[in-house]
């Protein structure tokens, strides 16, 4: 048995390829087949979901796998993690999913091509003075928080409206949309609540902002309630590629 804790050796990561290899093509397959069973199931258009890998805490080789079954966008969280994974695959599109903070904004505004995680006029602006010329504008998402949880980030749904005006005024930033993660809870019925409660604010700004056109909402664990309740994106890392190694 190989143990996927042992430490690398130089800068090489030794993992079973074969594991990987299956593993990860199974996954996505089926994952795949859920997401087109339930576009078809409530009337959503095929293909009106994106898949978006969440690679965070996972190691380079099963994004190389990944990128080899026709993924090329992933999800991050830590800058510094990610910008190691960004120097092995740089023809890939990286979004940033975490909790951002404004000494990180230079590195996300240099080196990322979404930001989902905006909960702060502060670390727009930032982005927007940081994102490099050469570069198109940032794609972003204000991050809304829909529970009382103190470990969730994101702004108000009050509030999101205020942060969208400001979003869509700053050049070096394009308004894609929405993203929430909301509380954890049993049973579909009550994830779809949360859900539909984003969607609705979605649909009631895009007629202030039509430039928006991203809804990220579901996880590995109620994905399908997200969809369900209208989701053009959904984040989705154990499902993939199995329990993290770190």
């Amino acid at each position: 048995m190989v143990d996927f804790h042992r430490r690398p050796t130089g800068n090489r990561r030794i993992f079973p390829q074969s594991d990987i290899v299956t593993g990860i093509a199974h996954r996505l397959e089926k994952l795949r087949a859920r997401i087109r069973e339930c576009e078809d199931r409530h009337g959503r258009p095929p293909g009106s979901v994106r898949l978006l890998p969440v690679s965070k805490g996972q190691p380079a080789a099963r994004i190389a796998e990944t990128r080899r079954l026709g993924i090329t966008g992933f999800g991050e969280s830590y800058l510094r993690e990610a910008l190691d994974k960004m120097s092995q695959a740089p023809d890939c599109q990286w979004h940033f999913i975490g909790p951002l903070q404004s000494n990180k904004t230079r590195g996300v505004a240099e080196n990322f091509h979404w930001v989902q995680s905006l909960a702060r006029s502060k670390v727009a602006r930032r982005l927007n003075d940081q994102r490099p010329a050469r570069l198109p504008p940032l794609n972003v998402c204000v991050q809304v928080k829909l529970s009382g949880e103190e470990s969730k980030s994101g702004v108000a749904l009050a509030d999101a409206e205020m942060l969208c005006r400001e979003v869509s005024r700053l050049p070096r930033l394009r308004l894609r949309g929405l993203m929430t993660i909301p509380a954890r809870v049993a049973g579909e019925d009550a994830q779809r609540l949360a859900f539909r409660t984003l969607a609705m604010e979605f649909q009631r700004l895009r007629r202030q902002f039509p430039e928006m056109d991203t809804l990220s909402m579901g996880m590995s664990h109620d994905f399908e309630a997200a969809i369900v309740e209208g989701a053009t994106m959904v984040r989705l890392g154990t499902a993939l590629f199995g329990a993290r190694t770190r």
